[in-house]
């Protein structure tokens, strides 16, 4: 074998090996990036998860809003990146606890009554109107002492919540895409699909709830989000309470001179 035959060989050996290193590494890389994926959503592989479907409530019939649909599609996407299997309920129909299964809800507590249980176990701070009728404070957030009132297709708000239930490791989380407006729940979906790593960097496997603002949802739909605070502390604590009227004071009495 001369020296230019076996230059050649050696390079497609260097090159063979080289490839191999590099594949390997990616694969390794890959998986490690999947098993944080899984551990942050709860989701390891073949794992079952519960996706809770809301209703529309401008319907009489049962039916579920476009956007949340879409917010569905987003949802199951992100389930079978993660290897893992889906059960696709409503929200009259999910009668079971929760830590045994990663759950996504969907819809605020007026179309959700799986999101009214959760809300009132996990999240006391917080409050939602829910009146129909009309008003400067319908759908309104009140989280703490502080108040959210929305602008439709201006400027909207939306709860993006990771909550456990326990100390125990192998607790499912159950997340909560809690909108006053349908487009605002696939707002947070998307917001959560975009930057669940960083989440994942953040907060672990521990709980947390965001609130997030849709920013001209009438131009936009909902890809411009902008998150307003991190509202864990005060949505897990119950809300103050209400100061007491004062008592109304004692008029003095006027004596006139004759």
């Amino acid at each position: 074998m001369n020296d230019d035959v076996r230059n050649i060989v050696l390079g497609l050996v260097a090159a063979g090996i080289s490839a191999a290193l590099g594949w390997i590494a990616r694969t390794y890389l890959w998986n490690r990036k999947l098993r944080r994926k899984q551990a942050f959503f709860g989701l390891p592989d073949n794992a079952e998860s519960l996706l809770v479907v809301n209703r529309d409530p401008a319907t009489a019939e049962p039916a579920v809003h476009r956007f949340d649909v879409f917010a569905l599609l987003e949802l199951s996407a992100l389930i079978k990146d993660c290897g893992a299997h889906v059960q696709v309920v409503t929200q009259d129909a999910a009668h079971q606890g929760f830590g045994e299964r990663t759950e996504f809800c969907v819809g605020g507590p007026g179309s959700n009554r799986r999101m009214v249980a959760h809300m009132a176990a996990m999240l006391p701070g917080v409050r939602v109107n829910v009146d129909p009728e009309p008003g400067p404070d319908r759908g309104a957030f009140r989280i703490g002492a502080d108040l959210y009132r929305m602008e439709p297709g201006v400027t909207e708000y939306v709860l993006l919540a990771r909550l456990t239930a326990g100390e125990r490791r192998e607790t499912r989380p159950v997340f909560l895409f809690c909108g006053q407006r349908a487009i605002t729940n696939q707002a947070a979906t998307r917001y959560l699909a975009r930057n669940h790593e960083r989440l994942a960097r953040k907060y672990g496997s521990g709980s947390f709830v965001l609130l997030l603002k849709v920013v001209n949802s009438q131009a936009y739909g909902p890809d411009v989000v902008e998150l307003v605070a991190d509202v864990t502390k005060p949505a897990q604590s119950p809300l103050p309470a209400a100061p007491e009227p004062a008592a109304p004071k004692a008029q003095k009495k006027s004596h006139r001179a004759d």
